[in-house]
C-alpha cells in the first residue's frame, strides 16, 4: 500500500464520525445572511414558487383539515395515466399539467388565510352580494361580444397573476427586479409585469382605472410594503370590486425564502378586511413566455357557439 493512500485512508476515518446524519441534525443551522442591495435595502430578485397545497380557505371537512392534500392522494385517472390499458376520457386538463407544488409541506396550516382566524373570506356586503349576482347572470347568459367574457378567458390577467397573487392550477412562479427606486413583478401566468415606484409619487386620479390596478411602494423595515388602488369593475378578487385597496408585504426572511403576504380592504364588498400568507420558496426554474390563445383563437368559437345557441333558441320559439 503507497504510504500516500494509507494517509488518506486515516484521514477519511477520521472525518466519518463528523459527516454522519445524526451529527448533521445535531450541528447548528449555519444561516446565511439575506443578500442587500448596495443601497441596503433586502435583494428581493430572483424567481419564487408560490405554488402550495393549502387551500385560500379552511375546509369544512375534518378530513381535509388534518392535512394539505398531497399529489400522490391525486386519482389516477386525473394524472392521466392509463387505466386498464385506457387513456382518461378527455374533458379538461389532467394532474400532469398541474403545478400541485410539493407533495407535503413543513406549513401545516389549513389555510392560506389568516385573518379571519376562521379562515374563510368574509361575507360579502349587501351591495356585494347585489353586484356578484349581476357578474354571475352576466357569465351564464350566451355572450354578445368578447367584452361579455371574463379577463382571464380573454387573456388579458391570468387567474392567479393578480394582484393579489394567489395559487392557482398551473404557472405558479413570479420573477422579482429591483433598483432602488423601482420594483417589477413578473408573472408567469399571461407574462404580466406589473412596474412599482418607490420614490413616494401619489397614486393615479381615482378616474384613472386599470386591469391590475395602481401599485405604489415603499419600505417598513426590512419589508417592501406595496399599496394597490385604481381597481377596474371589470376585474373581481373573491368578490372584490373597483373599490379594493390591496397591500402587499413582501419580506425576504432567508436566503431561500420571500414570504408573502396580502390584505384585502374593500368595505363596499365585504363585512371586513381579511389577510392570506404564502411563504414563497426560491426557484431555479426560469420564466418563459405564456402565450394563451383563448384569447383570440378560442373566442371564435366562443361567440360562434352563442350565436349557433341564439339561434336554435329562436327556431324553438318560432315553432310554438
Amino acid at each position: 500500500m503507497k504510504p500516500w493512500f494509507f494517509g488518506s485512508l486515516v484521514a477519511l476515518a477520521v472525518m466519518l464520525p463528523v459527516l454522519t446524519p445524526a451529527a448533521v441534525q445535531d450541528a447548528p443551522a449555519m444561516k446565511r445572511p439575506v443578500p442587500r442591495l448596495s443601497s441596503g435595502q433586502p435583494d428581493l430578485q430572483g424567481v419564487w414558487s408560490f405554488a402550495i397545497p393549502i387551500p385560500l380557505e379552511r375546509p369544512t371537512s375534518s378530513d381535509d383539515e388534518r392535512r394539505p392534500r398531497r399529489v400522490d392522494a391525486i386519482p389516477e385517472h386525473e394524472r392521466g395515466r392509463p387505466i386498464n390499458g385506457e387513456l382518461p376520457p378527455i374533458g379538461n386538463y389532467n394532474a400532469f399539467w398541474f403545478d400541485q407544488g410539493p407533495p407535503v409541506v413543513a406549513d401545516r396550516r389549513t389555510s392560506l388565510i389568516v385573518d379571519p382566524p376562521d379562515g374563510k373570506v368574509p361575507p360579502l356586503t349587501a351591495e356585494g352580494s347585489k353586484k356578484a349576482s349581476a357578474r354571475r347572470a352576466a357569465l351564464e347568459r350566451p355572450p354578445s361580444g368578447p367584452e361579455d367574457r371574463s379577463v382571464a378567458e380573454r387573456c388579458i390577467l391570468g387567474f392567479n397573476a393578480g394582484p393579489p397573487m394567489n395559487p392557482g392550477a398551473y404557472n405558479n412562479n413570479v420573477q422579482l427586479f429591483q433598483t432602488r427606486d423601482t420594483v417589477v413583478i413578473v408573472n408567469e401566468m399571461v407574462h404580466n409585469a406589473r412596474i412599482i415606484p418607490l420614490d413616494g409619487r401619489p397614486h393615479l386620479p381615482s378616474g384613472v382605472r386599470q386591469w391590475s390596478g395602481d401599485s405604489r411602494g415603499h419600505w417598513e423595515g426590512d419589508t417592501l410594503v406595496v399599496e394597490t388602488t385604481n381597481f377596474t369593475d371589470k376585474t373581481s378578487w373573491r368578490g372584490s370590486g373597483d373599490e379594493m385597496r390591496l397591500t402587499e408585504r413582501f419580506t425576504r426572511v432567508d436566503v431561500d425564502t420571500l414570504l408573502y403576504e396580502y390584505t384585502v380592504d374593500d368595505p363596499t364588498m365585504f363585512t371586513k378586511p381579511w389577510t392570506a400568507r404564502i411563504a414563497m420558496p426560491r426557484t431555479m426554474d426560469r420564466i418563459f413566455e405564456y402565450a394563451c390563445h383563448e384569447g383570440n383563437h378560442g373566442m371564435i368559437g366562443i361567440l360562434s357557439g352563442a350565436r349557433a345557441l341564439e339561434h336554435r333558441l329562436a327556431e324553438g320559439t318560432s315553432k310554438r
